[in-house]
Parts: structure tokens; C-alpha cells; sequence
């Protein structure tokens, strides 16, 4: 382990630079660590069995005893989801925006953490002393309330950490971008600026989610059958949208999914969904006409768990779509999640339900800045050093040559892992002064496993080698009782394929038959050439190489 410059200002981040999601940022300075946001990402159809990863925290266990706090940016899973998981790492306050603590409390409250990790609420506008970290919380609009971009001011210098944000001048719900802080911010000289590079690659900005409202009362208005809309669970302000336009055509609206009714109750219990009906559930809408309810789902990525997903499986207990109904995906795909989300698109058109995606009408904005937002930013922050974060290697690339383009004197493209000294030097070129431990953790139940675990690397090659299992029963005078008993689920029928099986027990025997006599008394050993011969068999047959496990009996 290098040593960390204990009067430097270092940056690293753990997770969310060259990937979206499970955003994981580190600020050192004079020996202290401050954490912001440390969230969740969602595993793909590889991972049978695991649903949500999340970034190694080895790196601040280590150093737990010098983190000085955690502070959250906004309530999105990808920043706030993994801190109930890794608290146990860290044993810090976490810093947050009322309604992001509400999101949080009830996650703690599933953890058994409710009461024992201390959470200290920060109004946005406010500053907080974490020392040797002063933090402002300045307002900027997303797509979940009461988002900030981080002003953190040291000795060493100042760091906007933008977090997610856009430039909207009239949210529907939430604060607008505080445009004096900013300004006053960019006049008091910022050293470097951590920035959100998701829109990068669009050029203008999008409309408000006022005009995709206005959008989604005309759209409702165009059916008869019953509405499903899925969108992100966290985007209060859509579902008002969704709720207002559906009052607007005589329709109820019925939430579908456990963690939309956790952010609903999040966002009513700190003020918000004021003038919104109440609710229903999914069993008390199927008693209304298809023509009076709206469901809002959960489920717009694909997720398998999720509602829509079951939906479209025809497995849900309360909800079934056919033919004359629609679904409206009000959400934008998150790269990586493509073929999730076709696939359950294809699912849904085979019971004959139309599809509105935002290329067919205009029912979503992002809550990410376009390049046009971005040079706003720069131009008034007008930071010596930028370092983006949050996008894909094209995203990161893209807003270094937009930053440099506006003269940010020095930016670069960094990994998770690698340390950077943010230092106000006459170099060109960000200062990378060594790599530290990163890593994924995965949830597989109920536990927390390395995501490149033995377990999960085993189940991985389960998918397409699939798994044998051989019983063996040997004597004392090293003879085999019986015939060998032999299971490949997934790949041999037992029924239909009884010569095939015969052909691997042959082999089993002839490979057996082949051993000294000292040599079949080590169980090691035999279990040894069991195995290779189970796999040569099967590969020569077949060409697969299973995960081959030997029970062997002596008797």
C-alpha cells in the first residue's frame, strides 16, 4: 500500500466511473475520509440467484476508524441503496436530505440498523462541518426530490461533486437549481469538479416534466382498456404526472409493487403528493371498468422480480393485460438492460398489449444534463480540474473533450481504484498517485459474497457446462458394488437417454479398472479420476465440461 499524502486532497472513487450505478466516491484529506453516496447495481440474466452487486468497501474498512461521515446525494438506488448493507464497514453518520432519510430509514429498518445508525438531516442550502470537510448542499433538479450537488471545501481546496442533476427552472415538485450558490461557488474558486456524465452525447436539453404531463393526459385520453405505466419507483414527480393524468380522464391509479408504495409513503410522510389521491391496491382496482384505473408498475427495466415482469408472464395474482390494454414505459432505458427490457416487451405483446415507449410519444425526460447544461455548468464553476464520473468509458471520454474544450486545465479519464491528488500544480495532467483494492459484493439471498466467489464462479459455469453428480459405491476388497449411479440435470434425460448415461458409467468403470491397487484406496484420488472421466465422456459426447461432484461410498 502507497502511502497517502496526508496534507493533499485525494479523490477515488470505488465504484461508479466507467459503469451507471452502484456510485461509490471518496474524498482523504489530513488523514480523514469522507464517503459520498454508496449505492447498488442491478445484475444482469448471467446471474442466476444475485439481483443487486454493490461495490467493495475493503478499501474504507480499513481506515473505518478515520471516516469522518457518509453523505448521500439523492434517494436513486444507485447512490443511496448498498448503505444499510455496508454500514457494519463504515460505523459513521450518514448525511442526508429529508426524504432521502425517509428511503433510507426503512431499508435500515429491514437491516436491523433503524435507531443505530445515526442519520443527521441536512436541508438543502445548508452547510454542514464534517471536519476537516465543510459541505454545502446546493439545490439542483433530478428525478427524485431534494437532490444536491456537494460543495466540499478544504484547506486544500474546494470539490463541486456535482451527484445527478439537470437544469429545470420550474420543477413540478422539489427546489429549482439554486443558481446564486453556484455562481457564488464558481466565484470563490473551485479546484475541481466531479461531474455526472450520463447526457454527455445528447446535445440540447430536453423539455420539464410539466410538458410530459400535459403529454400523458392527452395520451390516456386515446384508451379504453385498462393503462399500465412503468416507470423509475423514485420519480416522485412522474408519478404525480401519472396520478394527475389519470384524475384528468376519470381514471384511479393503483400502484403496483412493494417499493413504490415505500417511496409514496417517503414522499407524502415530508410533504409531497399534496392534492394526490390516495392509492389503491392492485386487489381493490381489478373490482373497477379497465376504463377507470392506471396502474403504475414497477418493473421498467426488466427486472424479473418486479411487477410487470410477472405481469407479463401472467403471474401476477391481482393484475392480467390482454388485448385492448396498453403499457406505457415512461422511462428511458439504462444501458445494460436492454435485452431485459425486450425481452419483457416481446412478453407483452404475445398477450396482445400495445406498447408506448418514449419513441413513440413524449412521455419522459431524463434527470441527467445534456451537453448544453453541462458547458452552463462549466462556464459558471469554471473549475482548473475535471474528473468525470457517472457514464460509460464513451460518456467519460466524451465530457474530457467537452471540458477541455472549455479550457478546464487539466482532465482526465480515471478507472475505480485509481487515486487522484487534486492538486492546483502547474502539471497538465491529472496527478494519479496509485491504485487501492476495489471489487464487487453481490447479494445471494441473504447473504453478501464476493462477486467472483467460488460459489457464484460455480454457478456461472453451471448455466452452460451444467452439473453431474456420480455415487460410487467401492468394498474393502476395492471393488465397485453396484452400478454406479449417475445424474445430469439439464443436459441428460435419464428417461430417453439411457445409453448415453450407460456409455459415462463404462467409461467410469474402464477409468477405475485402470488405477493401482494402493491407489483405489485414497478417496482422493479416485474421486480424481471419477471426475475426469465423468468430464471427458460428457465432452466428447457432448461437448460440455460439467461441474462434476463424486460421492463415494465405502463399505
Amino acid at each position: 500500500m502507497f502511502d497517502i499524502p496526508h496534507d493533499e486532497l485525494v479523490f477515488v472513487s470505488l465504484g461508479g466511473i466507467g459503469e451507471i450505478g452502484m456510485n461509490f466516491y471518496v474524498y482523504g484529506y489530513k488523514g480523514k475520509w469522507l464517503i459520498v453516496d454508496v449505492g447498488i447495481g442491478f445484475a444482469d440474466s448471467t446471474e442466476p440467484g444475485v439481483d443487486i452487486i454493490m461495490a467493495d468497501p475493503s478499501f474504507m474498512r480499513e481506515r473505518k476508524k478515520d471516516i469522518v461521515g457518509i453523505v448521500v446525494t439523492h434517494g436513486h438506488e444507485d447512490h443511496v441503496g448498498a448503505v444499510a448493507h455496508l454500514w457494519h464497514s463504515f460505523d459513521c453518520p450518514v448525511y442526508t436530505t429529508p426524504f432521502t432519510a425517509k428511503l433510507l430509514a426503512t431499508k435500515l429498518d429491514e437491516a436491523g440498523l433503524l435507531g443505530v445508525t445515526p442519520v443527521d438531516i441536512v436541508k438543502q442550502g445548508e452547510r454542514v462541518l464534517i471536519e476537516p470537510f465543510d459541505v454545502e448542499f446546493i439545490a439542483v433538479t433530478h428525478s427524485t426530490p431534494e437532490a444536491c450537488a456537494l460543495a466540499i471545501r478544504t484547506d486544500a481546496g474546494t470539490v463541486l461533486h456535482t451527484g445527478d442533476w439537470k437544469f429545470e427552472p420550474n420543477p413540478v415538485i422539489g427546489k429549482p437549481t439554486d443558481f446564486d450558490a453556484l455562481e457564488r461557488l464558481g466565484d470563490e474558486g473551485v479546484l475541481a469538479m466531479i461531474g455526472d456524465s450520463t447526457n454527455v452525447l445528447s446535445e440540447k436539453r430536453e423539455g420539464t416534466e410539466a410538458d410530459v404531463r400535459e403529454s400523458l393526459i392527452k395520451l390516456f385520453s386515446e384508451y379504453n382498456g385498462k393503462i399500465a405505466a412503468a416507470c423509475f419507483a423514485s420519480n416522485v414527480a412522474r408519478l404525480e404526472s401519472i396520478a394527475i393524468a389519470a384524475k384528468a380522464n376519470g381514471r384511479c391509479v393503483s400502484l403496483v409493487g412493494r417499493s413504490l408504495w415505500r417511496i409514496e409513503g417517503a414522499a407524502r410522510a415530508v410533504g409531497y403528493l399534496k392534492g394526490i389521491d390516495d392509492f389503491i391496491e392492485a386487489e381493490e382496482a381489478r373490482q373497477l371498468p379497465d376504463d377507470k384505473v392506471v396502474y403504475i408498475c414497477t418493473g421498467s427495466q426488466g427486472e424479473p422480480r418486479a411487477a410487470l415482469s410477472r405481469i407479463a408472464k401472467n403471474t401476477h395474482r391481482f393484475l392480467r393485460l390482454g388485448e385492448g390494454d396498453v403499457v406505457i414505459f415512461s422511462s428511458r432505458v439504462i444501458p445494460g438492460n436492454e435485452k431485459s427490457i425486450f425481452e419483457l416487451q416481446n412478453n407483452l405483446y404475445s398477450l396482445g398489449v400495445e406498447i408506448v415507449t418514449e419513441q413513440d410519444r413524449f412521455i419522459h425526460v431524463s434527470g441527467h444534463p445534456s451537453r448544453e447544461e453541462l458547458e452552463q455548468l462549466y462556464k459558471i464553476i469554471r473549475p482548473k480540474i475535471s474528473i468525470p464520473a457517472h457514464g460509460e468509458a464513451r460518456h467519460l471520454i466524451e465530457h474530457c473533450l467537452l471540458a477541455e474544450s472549455l479550457g478546464v486545465e487539466k482532465t482526465e479519464v480515471i478507472e475505480n481504484g485509481q487515486m487522484v491528488c487534486l492538486s492546483d500544480d502547474v502539471c497538465n495532467h491529472v496527478d494519479i498517485i496509485g491504485e487501492v483494492k476495489t471489487g464487487r459484493l453481490a447479494i445471494d439471498g441473504k447473504n453478501i459474497v464476493a462477486y467472483d466467489s467460488p460459489a457464484l464462479r460455480a454457478r456461472r459455469k453451471i448455466i452452460y457446462n451444467c452439473s453431474a453428480v456420480i455415487t460410487i459405491v467401492i468394498d474393502s476388497k476395492c471393488r465397485i458394488v453396484g452400478e454406479p449411479q449417475l445424474s445430469v440435470p439439464g443436459l441428460i434425460d435419464s428417461g430417453t437417454q439411457k445409453e448415453e448415461l450407460k456409455a459415462i458409467i463404462k467409461e467410469v468403470r474402464h477409468s477405475l479398472k485402470g488405477m493401482h491397487k494402493n491407489k483405489i484406496k485414497n478417496d482422493d484420488s479416485v474421486s480424481n479420476v471419477v471426475r475426469q472421466a465423468v468430464r471427458r465422456s460428457i465432452n466428447n459426447t457432448f461437448g460440455k465440461k460439467p461441474i462434476t461432484d463424486v460421492h463415494l461410498v465405502r463399505i
